[in-house]
């Protein structure tokens, strides 16, 4: 086992929480006026749950990269997986500017499925690398597809 490079390690860290940071920026202006006064299913979550679950996820995101990145990424498969975690990255932090800043949820429903097929492979990859960093992501994988379905009912019901 490698030992522990801090400097990876906390970059792998604040990347994933700056992503949240972006999303939130977004999220903030919206959740309190908009979001609101949607219609939502019986199942949505109340809305201090979602900060939380978010950082505890970027967090696990961060070590599962940090784990990758750590093992080094001059391979051709540890570059693809890299490559595929940024663009999945890209996407989480897409997504709220879709659904909370342009107030589209059907634009963000149609990418948050691309994002739930993005980290599906980010996993796939990962784990032929890590089999830490791919179950690392099980739980960001869960709660992006329980937010697939939110996103979907609350198309459907606005």
């Amino acid at each position: 086992m490698k030992k522990i490079d801090y400097w990876k390690l906390t970059t792998s860290l604040l990347l994933c929480q700056f992503a949240g940071v972006i999303g939130s920026f977004f999220t903030i202006s919206s959740v309190s006026t908009w979001y609101m006064a949607l219609n939502k299913p019986a199942f949505n979550p109340p809305k201090d749950i979602f900060s939380p679950v978010w950082i505890m996820l970027y967090l696990l995101m961060g070590i599962s990269l940090y784990l990758i990145w750590n093992k080094g990424i001059r391979s051709k498969q540890s570059k693809t997986a890299v490559s595929i975690f940024g663009i999945q990255l890209a996407l989480n932090t897409f997504w709220p500017i879709l659904f909370f800043g342009l107030r589209l949820p059907l634009s963000a429903f149609i990418e948050i499925i691309i994002l739930w097929i993005a980290i599906l492979l980010t996993m796939i990859h990962f784990y032929k690398i890590s089999k830490t960093a791919s179950y690392l992501l099980i739980p960001y994988f869960l709660w992006v597809s329980f937010a697939t379905v939110l996103n979907f009912f609350l198309f459907y019901l606005n």
